[in-house]
């Protein structure tokens, strides 16, 4: 994009259009490795989380991460009307609490907290203790893209956990790294 084009103004020839086939776009994205993140929020509207690899660093003047979610996740109203996210970073023997959150279990919203040990940060929404980090945010800005909501939270504060290989996916699987 030009440095001189307003933002939010796409040109319409780099507008998206459905140029790949959906099925094979995500078998190229299962050859990328991604961390593992339990992303958790929580406040008026209740207590809810999901697992995630779609997270990344946006800046660090200020702190900035974002957090892709499905649009149609039952998840969806609830994070966006509490405002506040927190992005736990698993350890490699996470496997179990990532298949929970993850949906793979059959247990949903708020009593996929009873698995783990859990405290509140400073927005109040739950950080994994045994995370390798927690990054507590609230939620700045947030866009509709595609399927998915991008949500770029400001990171309010943090809880560094130990030091360990953290779980990554790759060809539809776990593994450490």
């Amino acid at each position: 994009m030009n440095e001189h084009q307003p933002r939010g103004d796409v040109p319409a020839r780099n507008r998206p259009s459905a140029a790949v086939d959906a099925g094979m776009f995500r078998e190229a994205m299962s050859r990328l490795g991604a961390a593992v993140h339990i992303v958790t929020t929580a406040g008026p509207a209740g207590n809810a989380g999901f697992t995630a690899t779609a997270v990344t660093s946006v800046s660090d003047e200020p702190a900035t991460l974002l957090v892709c979610l499905k649009r149609r996740s039952r998840i969806t109203p609830v994070l966006r009307a509490n405002g506040v996210f927190c992005v736990n970073t698993l350890a490699a023997d996470m496997q179990d609490v990532a298949d929970l959150f993850a949906g793979r279990t059959g247990i949903y919203m708020s009593d996929r907290f009873a698995s783990g040990t859990w405290q509140a940060l400073t927005t109040g929404s739950p950080a994994l203790k045994g995370a390798v980090a927690a990054f507590d945010c609230r939620i700045v800005e947030a866009k509709s893209v595609a399927s998915h909501d991008v949500y770029f939270g400001t990171v309010i504060d943090m809880h560094l956990g130990r030091i360990a290989p953290t779980l990554h996916y790759h060809g539809r699987a776990y593994k450490q790294l």
